[in-house]
């Protein structure tokens, strides 16, 4: 049986109750080496064996589950498995070889990065829409989602594995509904102890990653869901001359 995990985004709390526990008594766990925290690999049993994916190709990571069926394999993805954990792939070989596999989710870094910005991506007459995407570069993106066509939304947008390409990230983001001074961030580790949280706007992003020396391991957010000088509305669900299945209008 494997059992895909979601590590988290970085500290080892930050794991699901059921993740921990599948750590716990595994007989076998392959890790993403480049991104997971090593100190989850604390909550393994002593001795069991431990495979570093950083270091491995897809034909490598599902020759040990093949070779182990009869275990209890934890494979750890970091965030969430689902967002760029590349484990469609791996469900393929296990489904044409009949083995067993389920899926628990993680907390994935765009939830950890809003979490420690104390922000929220969806507000009132703002933004009630989040794109998350990265940038093409050495690995294409379908034509009908380059960046710069998403960011004709103007939502409020976060931006995996695009660090290193803060130049053309920022030109894409000004050839959509974004301006200079729409207000973004760099996330840089998030729930790491080396986290970062760097304000800047579009237009400064790209300065800005440059004097930070961030190229890796960093989220960038954009839209106005991050600007500090305007209130927003308030949310009907709490406003009270709104009713709603649980409550009553406060105005009849």
């Amino acid at each position: 049986m494997v059992h895909f995990v979601g590590a988290g985004s970085g500290a080892p709390d930050l794991i699901t109750i059921r993740g921990r526990e599948l750590l716990e008594r595994a007989d076998i766990v392959i890790y993403a080496g480049s991104l997971v925290n090593p100190a989850l690999l604390a909550y393994t049993r002593d001795g069991i064996p431990l495979y570093n994916s950083a270091r491995m190709t897809l034909e490598e990571v599902t020759e040990v589950m093949l070779a182990h069926r009869s275990d209890e394999i934890v494979r750890l993805h970091t965030g969430d498995p689902s967002l760029y954990g590349a484990v469609r792939e791996q469900m393929d070989v296990l489904d044409r070889e009949n083995i067993s596999y389920d899926v628990t989710p993680g907390v994935s870094s765009f939830l950890a990065a809003a979490a420690a910005l104390k922000e929220e991506y969806t507000l009132p007459a703002v933004s009630q829409t989040v794109i998350l995407t990265r940038m093409e570069g050495r690995t294409p993106v379908p034509e009908r989602e380059r960046l710069a066509s998403l960011a004709s939304h103007g939502a409020s947008m976060v931006i995996f594995l695009s660090a290193a390409l803060t130049e053309v990230v920022q030109a894409a983001l000004l050839e959509g509904a974004y301006t200079d001074d729409t207000p973004a961030a760099i996330v840089y580790m998030t729930g790491w102890p080396q986290e970062k949280l760097i304000r800047c706007s579009v237009g400064e992003l790209h300065e800005t990653a440059l004097r930070e020396n961030i190229t890796r391991t960093a989220l960038i957010l954009v839209g106005d869901f991050l600007r500090q000088d305007h209130v927003p509305e308030r949310s009907r669900l709490y406003d009270p001359a709104f009713s709603t299945g649980y409550r009553a209008s406060s105005k009849g």
